[in-house]
């Protein structure tokens, strides 16, 4: 057979012509519903491998005889030429978009559960084929100085949202510093997938990618807990885990259904200070099951509950934990339920430690930048911010909230801070409530502050040290404007 494919090969290399003349899809023109890349062309060959002869002739495979679906487009930002076959998800997004179909309808009609329609819209909005609205979850900025330092601009806005969720108060251990010992009944799985689909419907009215931490307690202990991961999983959120160790089985079988994003334990120190706090043995199960994580390619991180006992043996801890953990970080002490009975830090020589803590991070890649505060040394080493606690300073009631076993919501689970129940309302009304909006505008003292969208500081530190969170600032603060 003679070689027709030539004629399929002119076509493309005429669309490519066509598509050098097209403008490049402007991202500061912000849409307000998703779109397609109007760049885009959707060609029909009846000749496979045609982009590859146009790359390179010498090296591309023989044209096939058989039909192939090419994408030509421009992709947003860079402008770079995009051209090759198209893929299923790609196929599947487009088709929801252009014939305006229900996401639901389609999963149901392929047998599919529904996250996987979300997948892959989702997908083809970071491949440039769709483009998408921007975040809803946005700081208010009124509250925020008109210049700041350089570089806090992108943490105005985020692009994910993370529902912490204590689906139990079940646990194996009785650490000194709980927060929360109450006994609190579980919900229904029936209860639960309901969350689910709330949660599912908040994250794409709001436009950001969610995720589910389970935690508890220990969440490997409620009854339904991979039941809840699957169905987690059905709906694609990325799935994390704030708990104790176990065995290798369970944590297999849970990647099985769908790969964790991290595995979080806790340490309070050197072995024999974490196990007067969590129990004896404790720091031994902890390293063997970290060695479990590591061995199933599992981002592991430990965090430490800073206290003024603990506060000499961080730096020495993080040694320990240098090749054997992804990421060590701490949390300050919320004095609150049993860590009522725990002594903070001492504030004077918190700013050292910090420094302390900062100059072994340079050279431990091990121990993690978090507590908000930090920022205000980076400033003064004029070092560009990070995002501190949740990646956007508090992100308490931002992009960020706790869901207890029972169904209220709270800003954060370090500190009360109730926004409501989400059996009693959806997460949309709650997130758009008056008592999320004073959690998310954080304390008075703090507004102005030209590091705020990187810090606002801690308020379970503020409410547990007996100070207003809609008025102090954290009590540890040590910026001089």
């Amino acid at each position: 057979m003679e070689n027709n494919w030539e004629s399929d090969l002119a076509r493309l290399e005429y669309a490519l012509q066509e598509l050098r003349d097209m403008p490049v899809p402007d991202l500061s023109k912000e849409n307000e519903a998703l779109t397609i890349n109007p760049s885009l062309t959707l060609m029909a060959l009846d000749w496979r491998n045609l982009c590859a002869v146009v790359r390179d002739k010498e090296t591309a495979p023989v044209p096939l005889q058989g039909q192939e679906l090419v994408l030509l487009f421009k992709r947003p930002g860079d402008g770079k030429m995009c051209y090759y076959p198209a893929r299923y998800h790609q196929l599947l997004a487009l088709k929801v978009l252009a014939e305006n179909l229900d996401r639901q309808a389609v999963a149901d009609e392929a047998e599919v559960a529904v996250g996987k329609v979300d997948a892959a819209i989702e997908k083809a909005c970071k491949e440039g084929l769709l483009l998408g609205p921007p975040s809803k979850i946005v700081r208010t900025g009124a509250h925020f100085p008109d210049e700041g330092i350089a570089g806090w601009q992108p943490y105005l806005k985020s692009d994910h949202f993370t529902l912490q969720w204590h689906v139990t108060q079940a646990c194996d251990l009785h650490c000194k510093h709980c927060y929360d010992r109450s006994t609190i009944s579980p919900l229904t799985l029936e209860q639960g997938v309901t969350i689910l689909d709330q949660f599912r419907e908040f994250v794409l009215e709001e436009r950001v990618h969610g995720q589910v931490t389970f935690t508890g307690g220990n969440p490997l202990l409620y009854a339904h807990f991979e039941e809840l991961y699957k169905e987690a999983e059905k709906r694609n959120f990325n799935i994390a885990i704030l708990g104790n160790p176990t065995s290798r089985e369970v944590i297999k079988s849970l990647q099985q259904i769908q790969p964790l994003s991290f595995y979080q334990v806790s340490l309070e120190g050197l072995p024999e200070h974490n196990d007067s706090i969590r129990g004896e043995g404790h720091f031994q199960r902890i390293m063997e099951f970290l060695e479990i994580l590591k061995d199933l390619s599992i981002y592991s991180m430990v965090m430490l509950t800073l206290t003024r006992e603990n506060m000499g043996q961080v730096l020495e801890l993080g040694e320990i934990l240098r090749d054997k953990v992804d990421l060590f970080t701490f949390n300050r002490l919320s004095q609150t339920g049993e860590g009522a009975g725990l002594a903070a830090v001492e504030k004077e020589k918190f700013r050292t430690f910090l420094s302390d803590y900062l100059e072994a991070a340079k050279s431990n890649p091990t121990m993690s930048l978090k507590d908000n505060l930090i920022n205000i040394i980076r400033l003064e080493q004029q070092a560009k911010p990070f995002g501190g606690c949740t990646g956007f300073g508090c992100g308490a009631a931002f992009n960020f909230w706790s869901l207890l076993p029972n169904g209220d919501l709270h800003a954060c689970r370090k500190f009360q801070s109730p926004i409501g129940n989400v059996l009693d309302a959806s997460f949309l009304e709650l997130y758009h409530s008056e008592a999320a909006e004073r959690y998310r505008l954080g304390p008075k003292e703090c507004r102005g502050c030209k590091i705020r969208p990187v810090c606002g500081g801690c308020q379970a530190v503020i409410q547990s040290s007996g100070l207003d969170i809609t008025r102090d600032k954290d009590p540890y603060c040590f910026f001089v404007p």
